[in-house]
């Protein structure tokens, strides 16, 4: 158990948390949120001992294994399988240990040392850890790759993957999504329900915090409030607080003003000085209920584009990549005003190469990229936060881009982001990630763009700022392309999902939600073309070569299973249809009730018809099938 008793945090002056009080048992799976600042990685640090609390106790088992994700990026000649294991400590220690006994002929407890190696579960610990590496997107020809030879992000995954090895009963997560792509992050969500001790998890991904959590935390306002279920069940309750609170917010500030105005109309009447004062005491002793601040600190919208041409831009037999390497393929696509598309892929297949061939032409090989003349594009990218100039503050930047602004209108507009008071004229060196997302997002929006690219929005950015964009592109007239791990936000503001994969581009025709059932069928189906080439030895293929040629059967196979899941779901369809026929005409009342005669007749019809078309529909799923099972 984890006990927080009567804690209090406080960074200099500024107090983060106050007076609380909190106690988590194994197996529950807890979810930190609040604004920016508010104490959630300073709680963190308190619980790893980094942090003294400044007042109250931390009642914490000392045998506690409590694992935690670096934020330092490794940079060791060790293999990557090799620095995940190392997160197990007592695997380590073990390890030694027997090396050391194995090198004495005089060791006497060497049996038990294997015991225990037994017990810890470290003979299969390298499996462990490859499973770790694949389930977060590491390629099985990368598991002895040297750690420094990765770039920052997979450094990253590293790290979480080393703090998953540990066998902890404590695991604190702070935005562990930041890094991975969806296919990741639905891998770590599967892991994580499988966790048995205490988790703790700092995240802005509403989705992710729907799938784990068990309960949340919310700090606001120097207090942690606690919340049974998930983030969305979280959010109902508090909005319904907020509104009882407003409520009884309202009702008292019309009793406190009609107080008030008995006392200033009797004060200095003799009469009635008595009954004045006797209600200017109820007015102290009156408990002043806050106002509920129910209002996110953000709210934006769009500048209206000034043109907003039907054909937008598009790419014709586009060759994608980067000097000879070729990453995308024979890509057409055309953007019209009022497509809002969402992208989908694992890291790696292409999504920012075909944003980049988008905003700029500057990853086109081959082919033709088309522009309207009257395209004005708004481009966001994590890149484009290193563009800033670390010595200009908010409004210098702003300046660029309206300079017939006044200053006012540059203040007002800066606020609505969040930058306010001196916080304007600073340089934007010191900022935060996720304070300068929000510059590189407002300076995009104040262009007035007609076509917005957006890749990764949400990185860095808190809850209320997602909410604010999610809304603001929600009432966005103008088309837009997005790249995001948030799937609320691809929830909520596409209409259309593209799926980049294998060197191409296909129209995703599911819903965002069978996204896990879609890879896990292409996982099968890459097992499946996998043990086809180890059946071949006499074909020599490099592993480069494997996976082109696995990529050219999975691409010759699509359309084959497209076929028979469209077979399936149209089956699925006429199933229901027939279900629902069925339980009308067991309803009694249509045969006692003669008017509904004719009813009757249509129903029976409609069934004969459906039960026909199911019929041929299972046909065609055999001869689907049959089709698929010769080709692979």
């Amino acid at each position: 158990m984890l006990a927080l008793t009567n804690i209090a945090l406080r960074r200099g002056r500024k107090v983060l948390i106050e007076n609380a009080s909190v106690q988590i048992h194994s197996g529950q799976r807890m979810g930190v949120i609040g604004a920016n600042g508010c104490g959630k990685s300073s709680l963190f640090a308190m619980i790893l001992g980094e942090l003294e609390p400044d007042d109250g106790e931390l009642g914490l088992d000392p045998k506690n294994e409590i694992a935690h994700v670096a934020q330092e990026s490794p940079h060791g000649s060790g293999s990557a399988v090799d620095y995940v294991m190392d997160g197990d400590t007592e695997l380590r220690e073990v390890e030694a240990a027997i090396a050391t006994g194995e090198a004495d002929d005089d060791k006497p407890d060497l049996h038990l040392l294997y015991e225990r190696m037994e017990s810890i579960d470290g003979f299969t610990a390298e499996s462990r850890a490859s499973r770790l590496l694949h389930g977060l997107g590491f390629a099985p020809d990368e598991f002895r790759k040297p750690v420094r030879e990765f770039s920052g992000g997979w450094r990253m995954r590293l790290n979480l993957a080393r703090a998953l090895m540990c066998r902890s009963d404590i695991l604190l997560l702070d935005e562990p999504t930041n890094h991975l792509d969806l296919p990741a992050i639905l891998w770590l969500e599967r892991w994580l329900k499988r966790y048995e001790g205490i988790l703790l998890v700092i995240s802005h991904d509403r989705d992710f915090l729907d799938q784990i959590c068990t309960r949340i935390a919310h700090i606001e306002h120097e207090t942690v409030h606690l919340f049974t279920g998930n983030y969305s069940q979280f959010e109902a309750k508090r909005a319904e607080q907020l509104a009882q609170q407003h409520a009884m917010f309202t009702r008292q500030q019309k009793e406190i003003k009609h107080i008030q105005s008995y006392v200033d109309r009797f004060r200095y009447k003799a009469s009635k000085a008595r009954q004045a004062q006797s209600r200017l005491k109820m007015l102290e002793r009156m408990e002043q209920i806050a106002p509920a601040h129910v209002d996110s600190p953000f709210r934006f919208h769009f500048i209206e584009p000034k043109k907003q041409p039907q054909h937008l831009l598009g790419l014709t037999d586009g060759d994608l990549g980067y000097g000879e390497d070729l990453v995308l393929e024979k890509i057409n696509l055309n953007l019209s005003a009022g497509d809002r598309i969402g992208l989908l892929g694992v890291n790696g297949a292409g999504k920012s190469t075909l944003v980049k061939a988008l905003s700029t032409g500057s990853t086109v090989l081959k082919g033709e990229r088309v522009m309207s003349k009257d395209t004005k594009i708004g481009y966001f990218a994590q890149h484009q936060l290193e563009l800033l100039r670390p010595e200009h503050s908010p409004i210098d930047h702003l300046r660029d881009y309206a300079p017939e602004d006044r200053e006012q209108d540059h203040r007002n507009y800066l606020g609505r982001f969040g930058f306010s008071g001196e916080r304007i004229f600073e340089p934007v060196a010191p900022f935060s990630g996720g304070e300068k997302a929000r510059l590189v997002l407002a300076l995009m929006i104040r262009q007035g763009p007609n076509l917005l690219l957006l890749d990764e929005p949400t990185n860095h950015l808190d809850l209320e700022m997602r909410q604010a964009l999610s809304i603001a592109l929600i009432e966005y007239s103008g088309a837009l392309v997005v790249i995001s791990h948030d799937r609320h936000l691809l929830r909520s503001v596409c209409d259309e999902l593209l799926i980049v994969h294998d060197g191409i581009v296909d129209r995703f025709n599911r819903s965002l939600d069978e996204y896990p059932a879609w890879l896990k069928e292409q996982e099968d189906q890459a097992g499946k073309i996998e043990e086809k080439w180890q059946e071949k030895p006499a074909k020599s293929l490099n592993k480069k070569q494997q996976r082109q040629e696995q990529a050219e059967q999975r691409k010759r196979l699509k359309p084959l299973y497209d076929a028979v899941r469209d077979v399936e779901m149209k089956l699925e369809a006429g199933r229901r249809t027939m279900a629902g026929l069925e339980r009308r005409l067991a309803d009694e009342a249509i045969y006692t009730d003669a008017e509904r005669k004719d009813e009757v007749t249509k129903l029976v019809q409609d069934q004969a018809v459906v039960k026909s078309e199911i019929e041929a529909l299972e046909w065609d799923w055999l001869e689907a099938s049959e089709k698929l099972e010769q080709a692979s």
